[in-house]
This record gives C-alpha cells, structure tokens and sequence, in this order.
C-alpha cells in the first residue's frame, strides 16, 4: 500500500469510527470520492424506490420526481445546488428542454469530475457547472426561474441562508424545490425516542448536518415563509425512500462488497437491522415554494402560503 492510499485508508478509519473527529463536507465527498451506490451512473442520492427496481433506476426516478414537482419545463433557467457528478443535470437537461443549467457545488473533486462528464455529454454549452456556495451565489438577482437542491440543503451553512439566497436570484413566480434530510418528531417511547436520537446523530455527525439545520417540517415551512416564499408545499416521502432502499442493499451487496473493510463491516451490520430501527430519526422531505409574482403594474402579489 502506497503512503497516499495508507493515510486515506486511516483517514476514513478515522472520520467512521471516531465519534470526536468530524470533516468538513468538503472533506467527506473528497474521501468517498466516486463511490456511489449507483452502477452506471454517479448519482449519490438514495433514491426514490416506487415502481422501480434498482438504485440506478430509484436515483434516476428521484432526479425526474423533483424535477416535476418544480415544474421544470422548456425555457426554464435552472440553478442547481449541489450537483454531486452532474448525472441529474444530464438527465434534466436531455429531458425537459431547458433554456440552460447553472450549477453551484463546492467540492472540487467533484466540480472537476462532473465536468468531465458534462464535456463527454456535449453539453457544455447548456450546461455550466460552477464551484461556488449555496448560501452566497455568484448569481444574478432575478435572473433564473428555478433553484433546485437535490439531497444536499441539509449540509448548508445556513439552510435559512439558502432560502434567502434561493430568494434573490430568482424571478418573480419562480420556485425553489428541494429533497432534503430533517429529523423526525420525537417519539412518545423513550426506548424509540432513543433510536431516534442515535439513527440522527449518526448520520449528522459523519456527514456534518449542522446543528441550525436541526428543524422538523413546519420550522422548515416557517423558514421558507420567512425568507418570503408562499404556496409552500412540503410532503414527507420517506417511505419510498429508506425502507425500500435497506430491502435493496439487503438482497444485493455488491455495493457494500466495494466499500473499505471497516465501512463494509459496519454496513453489513447496519444491514442486519430493520430499516425502521436505522432510519428512525431521519424524514425525507420534498419541499416546493414559490417566488410571489408581480402585477401588471409591477407590484408585488403575495398569495397565501400553505404549509
């Protein structure tokens, strides 16, 4: 083993097993690098599982759910935050007719390599994969008619910061759709209310959720609204998320047969477990606002929120 592939092998010993070490999420997409669940694509999100019958195909479907849910259509100007490889990108760009794609991430490895694909793709020209902030865009005020985040606002330094930036840059009516990671409502039952807390705490720590994003659906509701957003629409699709997802990896291991010993370990044994004891602090959300509009005259239409 080389100096370089011995200090990454202790590197990711270190941020699986030390409960006080944590990464800077840089950090963690840099050393999972382009592992992903995905075999023909590097999608790194989980998936939305119904109808379909491979993570592939769930990570395609969850890509396609949110890109409906924000109406995305021909002519829009999209701006993608946090696009991983590039792969939703590709597979919006192909299928919806967009004006063009901005996208937003900053995990170099991951800019670079996304990139790569969108070149590979011919499609640099209605594709621009930038490295910059969600919660500071390098973008125009009003200029783009739709803002997306796909499994990756929970990261963000604020996520109400998020909201508000997502707020500047788009037009009048537009929208903002996110799939996102919040903690579920605390059980009556100590013992799951337990569960709860380590299933969250987990997850939060290695992949650095920050405490301000620690919030349930209606303070997210809220947090919209008070960033200005109204028709606010969040529905929880977490059981077409986690459960079927564990049933997958369960019956296929060929994922987790790639991963590092140690992280092999502790997926097996993760695996052991119901999905309902592993997921039971985590919800999955898709969230949809809007942008009020203007009148005729210019001014501002506020429409009634629903949250």
């Amino acid at each position: 083993m080389s100096d370089n592939a011995a200090g990454r092998f202790f590197e990711y010993l270190n941020w699986l097993l030390n409960p006080f070490h944590g990464l800077k999420t840089t950090e963690v997409y840099d050393l999972i690098g382009t592992t992903s669940l995905t075999e023909h694509r590097l999608y790194l999100n989980l998936g939305y599982w119904r109808d379909v019958a491979t993570i592939d195909e769930a990570s395609e479907a969850l890509a396609l759910l949110v890109a409906k849910r924000g109406g995305m259509g021909a002519g829009d100007v999209v701006l993608d935050c946090g696009y991983g490889f590039g792969d939703q990108d590709i597979l919006w760009t192909g299928s919806m007719k967009l004006a063009r794609i901005v996208g937003l991430n900053i995990t170099r490895s991951q800019v670079e390599r996304a990139r790569k694909n969108v070149a590979d793709a011919g499609l640099e020209r209605l594709i621009d994969l930038r490295e910059g902030s969600a919660t500071e865009m390098p973008i125009a005020n009003e200029s783009v008619d739709l803002v997306v985040s796909l499994e990756s606002a929970f990261h963000y330094r604020t996520r109400e910061d998020f909201f508000r930036e997502a707020y500047r840059v788009l037009r009048p009516g537009g929208r903002l759709v996110t799939a996102d990671i919040v903690p579920t409502k605390n059980s009556d039952n100590p013992f799951r209310r337990l569960e709860q807390w380590i299933s969250w705490s987990l997850v939060a720590g290695k992949f650095n959720i920050p405490p301000e994003n620690y919030y349930l659906i209606p303070s997210y509701s809220n947090k919209l609204s008070g960033a200005g957003f109204v028709n606010i629409d969040i529905t929880s699709i977490r059981d077409d998320v986690y459960a079927p997802l564990h049933e997958y990896l369960s019956k296929d291991q060929s994922f987790v047969n790639k991963l590092p010993p140690v992280a092999m370990i502790m997926a097996k044994s993760a695996l052991r477990r119901s999905a309902a004891s592993v997921y039971a602090g985590l919800d999955y959300i898709l969230s949809y606002a809007e942008k009020p509009g203007k009148s005729e005259d210019g001014q501002v239409l506020h429409a009634q929120a629903k949250g």
